[in-house]
């Protein structure tokens, strides 16, 4: 019997996220979600001898893979992206150049079936990133109620038939226990009583369940303040997001962050006296062309938005 083949991952946007970096051969630069190294590479074959790149990923699957680079330039740490500030903190690094976030799934993770991502496969539907701790989509599904169950759904997979699919797990889960990604999906196509064409029922339901588990909004939330903070003058964040709720978190932020902070109305103070804004936005928003859609079609809803420390 013939090994199964590596999963293989191609990562989005990638010439662009890393010229947006602005690389300088000597600079410190983080990619906050390793993968399987596709950006790392590309960043690493620009920098300099005295360049660095720290990365991060908190999949254990992805780090196992980054030890196949072997350059002393880089490092990686088994750590979440809201962790980037520690683990600078433990390596030294105090300000960098540039850092970058691409926050979507990685191939790897939605191929593998026993991670419970897909309901292509029929596998435990566990869903976590890191393996190696925190609650699977099963056992919260066990425990939740049907009100927080509905408001996961609603809000985190923009769900309108959100109250009849909690409703059916919770009904269901008194029968036996929604242990498998197939038990779910089915369970959601029953309840979903009309989809877009091309579009599976349960799509909306597994990226809000995964959302959830993952708390990845809270992750990207908490990680944007600490990479703009740790910008040096110049240095550049770039981020990359595939649906809306992360684009908007995103494109808040770097807004918010690049205008003079809002004080009352008719208070008595200077221009000159406000605090600057932190970023400075570069450009407008990027999004694959349609070569690289038809490559990795997994690309079509990237949206990638950069911005500046000011100096």
């Amino acid at each position: 019997m013939s090994a199964a083949a590596p999963l293989v991952h191609l990562s989005v946007l990638l010439r662009a996220a890393v010229e947006g970096l602005a690389i300088q051969a000597d600079g410190i630069y983080v990619d906050a979600t390793f993968g399987r190294g596709g950006h790392s590479r590309e960043i690493l074959a620009r920098l300099g001898p005295q360049g660095r790149l720290i990365a991060l990923d908190r999949d254990p699957a992805a780090v196992t893979a980054g030890q196949a680079i072997g350059d002393a330039r880089f490092s990686l740490a088994h750590a979440a992206f809201s962790e980037v500030g520690a683990v600078l903190d433990g390596l030294g690094a105090g300000q960098v150049n540039g850092v970058l976030l691409d926050i979507g799934m990685s191939s790897p993770q939605l191929d593998d079936a026993g991670r419970g991502f897909s309901f292509r496969f029929d596998a435990p539907l566990d869903m976590r990133m890191d393996t190696s701790c925190g609650q699977t989509a099963a056992e919260w599904l066990e425990q939740a109620s049907q009100l927080e169950i509905e408001r996961v759904i609603k809000n985190y997979g923009e769900e309108r038939f959100a109250h009849a699919i909690a409703k059916a797990v919770v009904a269901a889960r008194g029968e036996c226990r929604i242990a498998t990604t197939r038990q779910f999906a089915a369970l959601v196509e029953k309840a979903v009583r009309t989809r877009e064409p091309g579009q599976h029922p349960a799509t909306r339901s597994f990226q809000a369940l995964r959302i959830h588990v993952n708390q990845e909004l809270e992750e990207l939330s908490l990680a944007l303040p600490q990479c703009a903070t740790r910008l040096a003058p110049g240095g550049r964040l770039v981020v990359i997001s595939f649906h809306s709720l992360e684009d908007r978190i995103v494109k808040r932020f770097m807004r918010e962050q690049s205008q003079p902070p809002r004080l009352p109305e008719r208070l008595p103070v200077r221009a000159a006296e406000l605090a600057p804004p932190m970023l400075r936005l570069i450009g407008k928003p990027v999004f694959p062309d349609e070569a690289e859609v038809a490559a990795n079609p997994r690309a079509r809803s990237a949206v990638m938005r950069v911005a500046e420390k000011i100096r």
